[in-house]
Parts: C-alpha cells; structure tokens; sequence
C-alpha cells in the first residue's frame, strides 16, 4: 500500500484550513502572519507557507479565543482611527502624514485614491501614552508639524515600506537569498542592477521574489499607481535600501555562492576537426602499381591515393586524334586539375588553366 502525504503533510495544514480553523478572514489571516502572531513553515513540497497543526492548537487554547487574535489584526482607515483617538479625522491625518502613525496596509477605491488603513491596537496605545497627549489635546497642531505639511511632506509610503520589509525579511528566515530578495523588491529595478551587476545574481533574486500585495489588474493605471507606492522613492530612503541590499549580498555570496549553482560549465571551446590517421608508407594494394614516364624515372614518393588518382588519369585519357585536343601528358607529380568523365563536357566557360606541372616540362625541355 502506497502512502501519496508525507509526516509533513499529516503536521501541518494549508493556509485555507487554517483561516477555517481559527475563523479568521483570509486577509485577517496574512496579516497576522506578517505580524509574526501565528507561525508559519515553509513547505516540503516547495509551496507556500503552512501552519503546523500544533500552532493552531495553541492559538485556540489562548485566553479570550477568537476574539482576541482578531483584535489583533482589527485595521481602521481615517475616520475609525479618528474616533478611537478621540480627534478630529483633519488632525489624524495630519499626524500620520508626518509619520507619527504608520500604517499597516492599503488599498485603492474605486476613484484610485489611496486609502490607508491602520492596526486600532497601535492606534490605542499612542493615544494612551501620556507624552502625545499634547499632539491629540493642543487646540491647534504644533508648528513644526504644519510646516513640514505644507512643504508637502507624506511618510504614510515610506512608513508603509519600511514596516512591510520587516514583514518580509521575517518570513524570509536564515535564507540569506531571500532576505535580500525581499530587500530588492522594494527598489527600482535601475537600482538593484546598479548594486547587482552580476545578472545570473539578479535572476537568483528575481526568482527569490516575494510576492508584494495586488492592486488591479497588471498594468492597470490602479497597478501601476500601486507599484509606485511599494517602490522606494526619496533619496535616503533609496540609499538605505541599496545600503542593505549590499550588504544582504555579501553575506549570501558568502554562505551560497551563485556561481556553484547558476555558473555554466566551461566550454570546451569551438569543436576541433579531427585529422584523418596518416596513410601508411607501402604502396595501395588495391591500386595497379604506376607506369614510369618514358623521359623520367617512374616516382617512388607517391601515397596510395596519389597512385590511384594517376591510374584514374591514365585510364581516362581522351585519344590524342580527337578534334580539339591533344594527347594527355605524360605522367607526373599530381596538381589540382582532375580529368573530365568521359563523354562529358568541362565546366567551365573559359579557357582551361594549364597545370603548373605542364608548364614546368615544356620550359626545361625549350633550349
């Protein structure tokens, strides 16, 4: 009997079930996973996270369960946020743009406006805290704050990343790789090829990729509005990313070359013709042995198929009688001019070339 899960499989449990079990959203659900309230393993199988079966035990054994966990995750937008702090929604906007509130998510209406949303847990305890009571009490905002506004100061996106690549980089573990990938994911790509020339590196990180929350369809103006919002834009902000991205580079070189991975193996370089063996020094035994030439002794030099070639030229010869042509000369040392077949015509349209062999008797024979 064949056994399809593994002990994994049998300890732990899909996200989906686990949003059942502990009667959780499935956004309420992510969040509280990035928030490190509910404990993931990365999956055997190379899935996704899942949730060990011990883990939702003990959530459900807590004190106040369900509704506990869930106040947890509970996230407002401005006007909810407002009430719990017990100021007007102008005022609360005006602390969280100056980055006294970080928010945890956001998302795009239907008139693509950004809405951000914060944790109500974190919203109480700033209100709770006696050394903002002047920020939430004073009748008007302090000076400081109102100037920066002015200027046209918003840190509700920067805070955003700077709170999500926490979430990253804890999902991502020991993983060097993966924790530099998630550091990559929230810089432009001009700039991570800037700190990353390798490009087989760049393809490691690429695939190491996180994956960043959805807005739109891919390549919608609401996407593409969102891929702004999730890229690093203010200068210090962009060199503190590259900064760490370096440096998370230099310690997954160190621990997990790519080159041990994703190098090809060196090339043999362009394929070589192999030379043919070198023909043995006795004569061809399937070739008639060569005639002498009447004014000179017969060579004793020739290979194999230099004699083959010099029977194939003798026996081809064209009689000396026939119109237009004359007796073939007498055999000598081979040139690159082989015989026509017979009862065919040559080629070529000019004049034939003599061989330079042909030229060389009739000089030494002229006085």
């Amino acid at each position: 009997m064949s056994h399809t899960g593994t002990t994994s499989d049998r300890l732990t449990c899909a996200p989906s079930r686990a949003v059942r079990e502990l009667g959780l959203k499935r956004g309420e659900f992510d969040l509280a996973v990035n928030l490190g309230l509910i404990r993931t393993v990365p999956d055997e199988g190379g899935g996704g996270p899942r949730v060990a079966l011990a883990e939702i035990d003990r959530l459900r054994s807590g004190d106040g369960f369900p509704h506990a966990l869930r106040d947890r995750v509970a996230t407002v937008g401005t006007t909810e946020g407002a009430k719990i702090m017990e100021v007007a929604p102008t005022r609360f906007t005006s602390l969280a743009r100056y980055g006294l509130l970080i928010p945890v998510k956001f998302y795009l209406n239907r008139y693509r406006a950004v809405v951000w949303l914060y944790l109500a847990e974190e919203l109480r305890q700033f209100a709770a805290e006696g050394c903002h009571a002047r920020l939430l009490t004073a009748r008007r905002t302090p000076s400081e704050i109102r100037d920066a506004l002015k200027a046209g100061m918003d840190r509700r996106p920067r805070n955003w990343r700077g709170r999500h690549i926490g979430f990253l980089t804890r999902q991502a573990g020991d993983d060097p790789w993966a924790r530099a990938a998630a550091v990559a994911c929230l810089l432009d790509q001009a700039d991570v090829a800037d700190v990353v020339r390798d490009p087989r590196e760049r393809s490691r990180l690429a695939r190491r990729r996180p994956r960043l929350p959805s807005h739109g369809a891919p390549g919608s103006p609401a996407a593409e509005l969102a891929e702004t919002l999730m890229t690093a834009s203010e200068p210090d902000e962009v060199a503190w990313f590259r900064a760490d991205l370096a440096h998370t580079m230099e310690t997954a070189r160190r621990h997990h070359p790519v080159a041990d991975a994703l190098s090809p193996k060196p090339s043999a370089g362009p394929e070589r013709l192999v030379p043919p063996p070198a023909p043995s020094a006795g004569p061809d035994p399937l070739a008639p042995p060569p005639a002498p030439a009447a004014d000179r002794p017969a060579p004793t030099n020739l290979t194999p198929s230099h004699g083959l070639l010099s029977w194939l030229r003798r026996t081809h010869r064209r009689p000396a009688d026939e119109p237009g042509r004359t007796a073939s000369p007498p055999a000598g040392p081979l040139t690159d001019e082989f015989p026509d077949a017979p009862g065919s015509a040559p080629e070529e349209t000019g004049p034939r070339r003599r061989s330079c062999s042909v030229r060389r008797r009739r000089s030494a024979a002229s006085p």
